[in-house]
């Protein structure tokens, strides 16, 4: 397995983070695979992995540097940098375009674990790298990003609260299961595969979400370190969760679509974004809901959650049956 080993400063300082970059190369893995993990993926794959397979059809270089970019078990690094607080697509991209040739074809080299295909033997690597990921990013996830930031926001919101109650160890295990784990003894087990582990204590650590169900991690030298994570639960469905019948006839429809949505904690401007109902209107479901012991809410630093009690979870349990 995967092993880094995390001081508790370390961790302590650590942060989630969102980026535009990151979600754009999720997205990218998403197109190069072309198979969907839910209703709501495959509705955009339906749209966008004509295009997109169109466009590599045309360019046998870049259809290669994908497909020798990423990998199975390795992806190019010079792909993928360490995400950045605040950085826009822009500065992330540039980055990866900045990336000088060698280092691009040295980067290809460990993730094919072999010799570089002669037709990737160019000086011009990290430029296509940056075009197609500026591809993904205006034509298949910008026309959507204020509806996935949000979503993205409000997985950090909730993560954050589940933090502060049960602590790193709760909040690392739940990042990726079965792949992700905090071991004890500073041990942070990040992945499966059996790479030498690395010291990272005193280094900057973030945690990244994206929309899609795949993660990966990454770093720059030994001073910043990423773990990219999918979101969890409702928030990674779509814009559309399904609303029991039965439930929308009791509640009504907009009042049962924020009782399905809060599965995972969010706060009234996160309900706000994904349902699209006016503020004044998310308020007042709420408060019928909390009066009806259907909700609950919390702090959560200087937001406000609302998550379904545990009789909520059985009206909407028992409406799906």
């Amino acid at each position: 397995m995967g092993l880094w080993y995390v001081n508790a400063d370390t961790l302590a300082r650590s942060r989630f983070v969102l980026s535009p970059l990151a979600e754009a190369f999720a997205s990218l893995k998403v197109l190069h695979a072309g198979t969907a993990t839910h209703p709501g993926e495959r509705a955009w794959l339906d749209t966008h992995l004509p295009g997109y397979r169109r466009l590599l059809a045309a360019d046998p270089v870049t259809a290669l540097l994908v497909r020798s970019g990423v990998g199975r078990e390795w992806i190019a690094d010079f792909l993928i940098p360490a995400p950045r607080d605040g950085e826009t697509f822009e500065e992330g991209v540039a980055r990866v375009r900045a990336v000088s040739p060698a280092v691009a074809r040295a980067h290809l080299a460990v993730s094919l674990r072999g010799l570089l295909p002669a037709l990737l033997d160019r000086d011009d690597l990290p430029e296509r790298a940056a075009g197609l990921l500026t591809y993904v990013w205006t034509r298949t996830v910008l026309p959507s990003w204020e509806r996935r930031r949000h979503v993205l926001e409000a997985d950090v919101v909730a993560r954050t609260a589940r933090l502060g109650r049960d602590g790193w160890a709760a909040a690392v295990d739940t990042l990726r299961p079965g792949r992700t784990r905090w071991l004890g003894g500073n041990r942070l087990q990040i992945n499966l595969h059996a790479y030498p582990p690395r010291e990272i204590s005193g280094a900057q650590l973030v945690f990244v979400p994206v929309t899609s169900q795949t993660g990966w991690v990454t770093w720059e030298d030994r001073d910043r370190y990423a773990l990219v994570y999918p979101c969890a639960g409702v928030l990674a469905r779509g814009p559309h969760p399904a609303v029991p019948t039965s439930l929308a006839a009791l509640l009504g429809p907009a009042r049962a679509r924020i009782l399905v949505l809060l599965e995972s904690p969010m706060s009234t401007s996160q309900l706000v974004a994904v349902t699209g109902q006016g503020l004044g209107s998310v308020g007042r479901h709420l408060r019928v809901l909390l009066d009806a012991r259907l909700v609950e809410r919390r702090p959560a630093g200087r937001s406000v959650l609302y998550s379904r009690t545990a009789a909520g979870e059985v009206l909407v349990t028992t409406q799906r049956g």
